[in-house]
């Protein structure tokens, strides 16, 4: 009785780990033009948000980019390490926040709406009904 007990809490435990954890990883993103990868982010939850930072950059691009139109405290900042998705709160199966995505090659922010499907994240931003949504894939 007991050992099934313990099992079914570390069933239903781990289960709520990974629903928790599907948007954590490395993911590729790509480039709406061309569909080439762009760059590699890794989204990770610190203190129950969602965070996401540049690690890699595609071959051949320039690891020294700086964020010139950035307005924020990451002006001047090296574009590989920035943090680009910042503290969103989970709401069902949706992490979502005010002005959380940054793009680097602007430096705008945009509300941000990030969920999986299809084993895809799917990253929106926007700007009250206007909305761009980008597909990462796993890294």
């Amino acid at each position: 009785m007991k050992r099934a007990l313990l099992f079914a809490i570390s069933v239903f435990l781990m289960a709520g780990l990974f629903a928790q954890g599907n948007v954590v990883g490395k993911w590729k993103t790509f480039d709406d033009e061309t569909g080439e990868m762009k760059s590699i982010v890794e989204v990770a939850i610190k203190d129950g948000k969602l965070y996401g930072t540049i690690i890699q950059l595609k071959e051949g691009a320039d690891v020294n980019k700086v964020c010139t139109e950035c307005t924020d405290h990451r002006k001047g900042k090296k574009v590989l390490g920035m943090q680009i998705i910042s503290g969103l709160q989970k709401d069902d199966d949706v992490w979502e926040g005010d002005d959380g995505i940054l793009d680097p090659e602007n430096g705008k922010t945009y509300d941000c709406k990030i969920w999986v499907e299809d084993g895809k994240l799917k990253v929106r931003g926007y700007i009250g009904f206007v909305f761009r949504t980008q597909t990462w894939v796993k890294a």
